[in-house]
């Protein structure tokens, strides 16, 4: 299993951290974390031989209301590829304009996912920028040749699922603040959160995991390793990697798409949502 916290500009300041892992008996035990300072090399590292399935922190598709509106294609495939030959400023403005033309309180267009994963849009272009996030990676997805449940076939060995780590840390410690990249807001409040947000996910205590008798297993050098991460990217990593591990469990217990619901082919899913 691997669980990804991307970038869409990854630098050896912020580079996409990816967690591998393997389930043993109920237990998620986390193998490494790798760290790449580029789209290619990341991008290399998922052409590589599975079977891995993978839980993806970026948005791996558009608000049908948005694509609509902008009289784009609404087949799924089509839609990445014009969206992918449009430039990041192109983005911008497209998505500022359907914005301005709507009401305060209501700018935004939003997924179906979004509701029940609590997430942000899939066009916000800032704070965070999750619309350069679908533009980066999922043309890189694609490319690796990697199967997108329920969006697009590929290598049935190697399976791509949009995760949300946000959405688990939330059903443990709610609205608190676990981490940040301003240093200035790196503070003892947000140390003590993520030790009791790794604390839960070794318990089993996440309802997520309650629903398949998953927990975290980690060394002691694992553990002081996440919580002193004040940035929070190698624990959002593992949190997708249990996302990913809770999409296995589903698999092997029979479920035809990973846990996914029916969904809009358009927008896609966030597992565990």
């Amino acid at each position: 299993m691997l669980g990804c916290d991307f970038t869409s500009a990854p630098s050896r300041r912020k580079p996409i951290t990816l967690a591998s892992g393997r389930v043993d008996r109920g237990r998620v035990v986390l193998q490494g974390i790798e760290h790449f300072d580029s789209l290619d090399s990341w991008t290399d590292r998922l052409r590589a031989p599975g079977p891995w399935v993978g839980g993806f922190d970026l948005p791996f598709g558009l608000p049908r209301e948005l694509v609509h509106s902008l009289g784009w294609p609404e087949d799924w495939s089509a839609c990445m590829d014009h969206y992918a030959n449009q430039t990041r400023e192109a983005i911008r403005d497209r998505f500022a304009g359907f914005c301005d033309a709507r009401p305060a309180g209501g700018k935004f267009a939003h997924r179906v996912t979004d509701g029940p994963a609590g997430s942000s849009p899939s066009m916000k272009w800032v704070n965070p920028p999750v619309a350069f996030m679908l533009h980066a990676g999922v043309p890189r997805l694609r490319a690796a040749g990697v199967t997108l449940a329920g969006l697009q076939a590929g290598d049935p060995q190697r399976v791509a699922l949009e995760a949300y780590p946000g959405m688990l840390a939330r059903s443990v410690i709610g609205s608190t603040s676990y981490k940040s990249d301003d240093k200035a807001k790196q503070t003892p409040d947000r140390l003590i959160a993520r030790k009791t947000l790794i604390n839960a996910l070794e318990n089993g205590q996440a309802p997520l995991l309650q629903t398949s008798g998953l927990r975290l297993r980690l060394s002691h050098a694992q553990r002081d390793d996440l919580a002193d991460d004040a940035s929070g990217d190698r624990l959002d990593a593992v949190l997708c990697l249990l996302q990913a591990a809770w999409a296995l469990h589903q698999h092997e217990s029979g479920h035809p798409l990973w846990g996914l619901p029916a969904f809009d082919p358009l927008e896609g899913w966030i597992v565990g949502a």
